[in-house]
């Protein structure tokens, strides 16, 4: 009678709280014994089925190696899992398991344990665990990494693949994606194709940028619908045996600025409302970065402007093709004092230059203002007689008695038509890479390889200052460039001006136009670590 009674009140007892007691017999029969909540609302397993399928797909791997274990060990389990619910089997919920080991009268090994819901727990668990991680993003100079940061956090605890987008475009004109480094895959999934601008660029992802409301496309493992979405992911989905695509907008003072997409994969099931809600979280954690890469970006473009203003259109001369670019460091904010020049002095004269001021900001680009403004009052003002050098001399006085930059680098050149088809160069060298002399018939070369360069400007008082002295002809080219070209951190200067004249002689072979030989110059866009300004002078055939 006592048993009994005291089974009674156990019964009793287990009814008052939110866990279930089982027991796993040797054979695998699962019995649920005692408990209120989790008792009715977990699937059972039937006569034709495993325990082990209530489990998530996702966690029966680790669960399993746990589970033999503690067998093996005869230690208690204690663990959370994801386990199928009763009233709708392809839904999951996080259940705290606590199982015992115990020997049967037989001396097989059987379970016991509790089942409690641990749902609400797990989530604030991978919440708090998520936005860690996310404090953890990276500066806003390096927004690729900042996606990838966050694309690692999700995987492969809430998708199996996950790619973020930054959305190019203004408030209320038409948008553009942009493709970022920002993917994260579970293993064993397909490699993403390479990621452009069109690859989840489709009706849907439209619609959720527009409305800046998430998007949750669930379907069956294989079959993505083919419409809304582009033919290159709807491929890649039906290899990696997709399920769902969650389309999440990231949202910044009212426009969505970056799309991120997340995928479940090989069968498993799609994420629930609880799952969507907490993916959004994390990726609005973006949106600081976000706001401070706009920032920058804002304060870029008006440098940018600011510079661009300064460089003026080269000034036609009879007899001359004068070509220029101006390309800007490619990061973040770096706007620096690099310009180029050239002011007609008379019919058959002019004055070119080309320089750069020390410092990559505003106040260098506004510095370089001033610089250009000067030199081009000078140069004009001294006419097609003057001495570059006395030119220089006189800039470099005046620049230091205004309290100018700390240091300049400039090339400055007066270039004379002496003869029908004969242009004599005169020009002064503060500091600055040699000009490349691209002769009509003969291999290219550097104006006075042999003569170092005068010092910059600005870094004392009263320096000579030398002029050198050339010819070019009919068909000749010559290039001024600044030391964004040929400078690079961990290279030497000297190979880098080798590479330089060997591929300009490539070019020269190869009969590319002028305009188009400057730009193909340029180092790849993921070498440029500097300014680049180019100016180039042709003497034109037939004049």
């Amino acid at each position: 009678m006592n048993q009994e009674r005291l089974l009674r009140h156990y019964a009793a007892l287990m009814s008052a709280v939110p866990q279930s007691v089982w027991v796993l017999s040797a054979d695998g029969v699962v019995t649920l014994l005692a408990g209120s909540g989790m008792r009715e609302r977990l699937w059972h397993p039937d006569s034709g089925t495993s325990w082990m399928d209530a489990v998530h797909p996702k966690d029966r791997d680790w669960f399993r190696r746990a589970w033999r274990r503690t067998a093996e060990e005869r230690s208690p389990l204690d663990t959370i899992v994801r386990v199928r619910l009763k009233d709708a089997p392809d839904r999951f919920r996080h259940i705290k398991i606590i199982a015992v080991p115990v020997l049967d009268e037989e001396g097989d090994t059987e379970w016991v344990g509790t089942a409690a819901d641990a749902e609400d727990h797990w989530r604030i668990r991978m919440r708090e665990k998520l936005l860690a991680r996310m404090a953890a993003v990276p500066a806003a100079h390096d927004l690729p990494e900042a996606f990838l940061t966050t694309a690692a956090a999700v995987v492969p605890e809430l998708a199996d693949a996950v790619a973020v987008f930054h959305v190019r475009g203004e408030p209320g004109g038409a948008a553009s994606l942009t493709s970022t480094e920002g993917v994260g895959l579970a293993p064993g999934l397909p490699s993403l194709y390479p990621l452009d601008r069109d690859i989840l660029w489709g009706a849907t992802p439209r619609q959720v940028i527009e409305s800046q409301e998430a998007r949750l496309l669930t379907f069956p493992p294989g079959e993505p619908p083919e419409d809304g979405l582009s033919k290159v992911s709807v491929r890649w989905l039906r290899r990696a045996g997709a399920t769902s695509v969650a389309l999440l907008p990231v949202v910044v003072d009212g426009r969505a600025v970056a799309l991120a997409t997340t995928t479940t994969c090989r069968g498993n099931p799609p994420p629930d409302e609880a799952d969507l809600n907490l993916l959004q979280d994390v990726f609005q954690q973006m949106s600081g970065p976000l706001r401070r890469t706009m920032e920058l970006q804002r304060i870029r473009d008006r440098a940018l402007a600011l510079q661009q203003s300064f460089l003026s259109p080269p000034s036609a001369v009879d007899g001359v093709s004068i070509t220029a670019l101006y390309h800007p460091a490619d990061s973040a904010a770096e706007v620096g004092g690099d310009w180029y020049d050239a002011v007609r002095l008379s019919a058959d004269s002019l004055a070119l230059s080309i320089g750069d001021i020390a410092g990559h900001d505003l106040e260098a680009a506004a510095a370089m203002g001033r610089v250009n403004s000067l030199l081009r009052g000078l140069a004009y003002d001294s006419g097609p007689a003057a001495s570059p050098a006395a030119t220089l001399s006189r800039l470099d006085r005046i620049v230091q008695a205004l309290d100018g930059p700390s240091m300049v680098t400039a090339v400055h050149a007066v270039i004379r038509r002496v003869a029908p088809h004969i242009w004599r160069v005169t020009l002064s060298n503060a500091g600055h890479p040699p000009p490349l002399l691209i002769p009509r018939d003969a291999p290219p070369r550097y104006l006075h390889d042999l003569t170092a360069p005068d010092p910059p400007l600005c870094v004392t008082d009263g320096l000579p200052r030398t002029d050198l002295h050339t010819v070019i002809r009919e068909g000749d080219t010559l290039v001024f460039y600044t030391d964004g070209l040929v400078e690079a951190p961990g290279t030497d200067i000297g190979d880098n001006l080798q590479r330089l004249r060997e591929h300009t002689e490539a070019l020269v072979r190869a009969r590319v136009p002028l305009a188009t030989l400057i730009r193909r110059l340029l180092p790849p866009a993921q070498n440029r670590r500097d300014d680049i300004a180019v100016i180039a002078l042709e003497a034109r055939t037939g004049q």
